[in-house]
């Protein structure tokens, strides 16, 4: 009698911490969902032995408007239609070090909410940051690696700035 009563008695505490410890973790996922991180492409940015050259091409023979930061694409925000978004085509020279310490020739660039708090979760989980978060008039920058080496630039926008300056080089 005494030794079934100890196996129900152990039975129910596994039962007990198997229960805690998934509404622990369901809460801790939770929390990890809910916070915004990538909410769209900002930029695709890419290496090239001549970004003028290969900016014209683009422009005469895809129907791209290009200067000389490449061009912008512009549209609404899911999430609320009323606001534009941009995301940013862009060519460097093969020999820009603003790709480094990727040997990589693409680099993209991510659109985020609230960059600081997402620079901290992402040191908590071992992402290697590469610099430290600058500030612009048209946004915050950051630049990561992800687990092959790649460089990704995180880029909380001011789209209202950034639609200044966009709309300042096209007329």
């Amino acid at each position: 009698m005494m030794r079934k009563m100890k196996w129900a008695i152990l039975i129910a505490m596994t039962f007990c911490m198997g229960w805690i410890s998934r509404s622990t973790a369901d809460q801790s996922l939770q929390n990890y969902s809910t916070m915004k991180r990538v909410t769209s492409i900002g930029g695709i940015f890419f290496k090239c032995r001549n970004p003028a050259a290969i900016r014209e091409w683009y422009a005469k023979h895809l129907g791209l408007n290009t200067d000389e930061y490449g061009t912008n694409f512009e549209w609404r925000q899911a999430g609320d239609s009323s606001r534009k978004g941009f995301t940013l085509w862009g060519t460097f020279s093969q020999n820009t070090k603003y790709f480094e310490p990727s040997g990589k020739d693409f680099m993209i660039n991510y659109r985020v909410e609230n960059l600081g708090s997402l620079v901290e979760q992402l040191k908590k989980e071992g992402v290697t940051i590469t610099d430290e978060i600058q500030s612009v008039e048209y946004g915050k920058f950051v630049h990561i690696l992800d687990s092959e080496g790649n460089k990704i630039e995180l880029w909380e926008p001011n789209d209202e700035e950034y639609e200044k300056i966009v709309q300042g080089r096209t007329k």
